[in-house]
């Protein structure tokens, strides 16, 4: 036999394998191939038949993809599912998210039995929540993405979450994961860890995470304790917002434990030296300082020397003029001088005085009283109309007894 006789019999061999492999096929099998091409809207596999077979986009991946090279690259295997042939196109059509997601429903079953976390890539923000590619379309709702309320999503693309099977319906197609759950399950177990080690009197650093009316929570290791409105200065406070704001580094003291109601109380005036614990170098009896009238009382006004040091400005220390209430000369807000007559920072009390910051008025001079009068019996027989003004009076003797003094003459 020649040897062209052999190549044609060798290459009619090959032939009628390939064309015996290509007729095998049929819709619905399942082939293995590697990626050797990719465009836009489609990538091309070699499954060793006549021709290559073809991904369109929609078939590659269970999201929306506007790029083929979003699911796969070159080189890399895949294992697809024979969706048409037209032999006289020479056009395989596969798909491999059908493959895709026959095998992830058996794995998403097993994560919804067992609610363990398991890791996904945000293929796409949509409205209302994420989408990730887990072989069948997941679903993560906005409400179930963190812990706290997020209000744009748009740099959640590509991100890798940590999610639990939340709902599963095969027949509609239906995946809901939730990273919240896992979150939530993480945090509750580090909040028992963190309220373990934690004990009253203890003082940590803390950052501040949200303010409300009524106070500020404060995160200390991955947990949020509160300290309320009336702990956070020394001074009186109206508002957090007044003393710190979210993010500020903080020092604070636990006041209160409470691991059944899962509540940690703390202070942040508690790990700061009191007022009074410097007032005693701060101020000294005798000393004259400025104040602010913070409260009038019917016994006097208690006067702020500094933030949470007041003392008390008896009613009878306020002036020296007599007065009935302190609100005849004072009101709340106003500066004044005052003397520190006495003071006692162990039992936080100082008295002042504002009168002996100020000159006493001058005496009233005392009025010269008319001397007595010298009027002789004798002038007063010769002349009965003697004037009585030594004594204030402006009318005569003559006029007041008029004839009755006739009889003397």
């Amino acid at each position: 036999m020649s040897e062209e006789t052999k190549n044609q019999e060798t290459a009619e061999a090959v032939n009628q394998e390939e064309l015996d492999q290509f007729v095998s096929l049929k819709k619905g099998d399942t082939v293995k191939g590697t990626i050797v091409k990719l465009e836009d809207n489609q990538a091309y596999v070699s499954i060793g038949y006549k021709y290559d077979g073809v991904i369109p986009v929609r078939e590659l991946s269970s999201v929306h993809l506007d790029n083929a090279s979003e699911a796969v690259q070159v080189g890399q295997e895949v294992e697809c599912k024979v969706v048409s042939i037209d032999d006289e196109k020479e056009r395989l059509v596969l798909s491999k998210r059908a493959i895709d997601s026959e095998n992830a429903w058996d794995e998403l079953e097993k994560h919804f039995e067992a609610q363990d976390a398991f890791e996904v890539t945000v293929a796409d923000v949509v409205k209302g929540g994420l989408v990730a590619d887990v072989g069948a379309r997941g679903f993560i709702p906005a409400s179930m993405v963190e812990r706290h309320f997020v209000e744009d999503f748009s740099d959640y693309k590509g991100r890798t979450l940590r999610v639990k099977v939340k709902e599963l319906d095969r027949e509609n197609n239906k995946v809901i994961l939730s990273q919240k759950d896992v979150l939530e399950e993480e945090f509750e177990a580090n909040k028992l860890k963190v309220m373990a080690d934690l004990h009253e009197g203890q003082e940590i650093e803390g950052t501040v995470q949200r303010l409300t009316q009524f106070g500020a929570f404060v995160d200390v290791g991955g947990v949020d304790g509160l300290v309320h409105v009336s702990e956070m200065a020394w001074h009186h406070v109206d508002k957090p917002s007044d003393v710190v704001s979210e993010g500020d580094q903080v020092k604070v003291k636990v006041l209160k434990v409470d691991p059944e109601k899962g509540k940690i109380s703390l202070s942040i005036k508690a790990a700061q030296p009191g007022p009074w614990e410097s007032a005693a170098d701060q101020f000294h009896i005798g000393d004259v300082v400025t104040g602010e009238v913070k409260r009038l009382v019917t016994f006097g006004a208690f006067v702020e020397l500094a933030p949470g040091v007041e003392g008390l400005v008896h009613i009878s220390q306020i002036s020296h003029k007599h007065i009935g209430t302190p609100q005849e000369v004072l009101k709340e807000g106003q500066e004044v001088q005052v003397k520190i007559l006495d003071i006692n920072t162990a039992e936080k009390r100082v008295s002042l005085s504002i009168k002996e910051t100020e000159e006493a008025p001058a005496a009233a001079p005392r009025q010269e009283r008319a001397p007595k009068s010298s009027v002789h019996k004798d002038e007063l027989k010769d002349n009965p109309n003697v004037s009585l003004s030594n004594q204030g009076l402006s009318i005569t003797l003559g006029e007041r007894f008029g004839d009755k003094l006739s009889k003397f003459k």
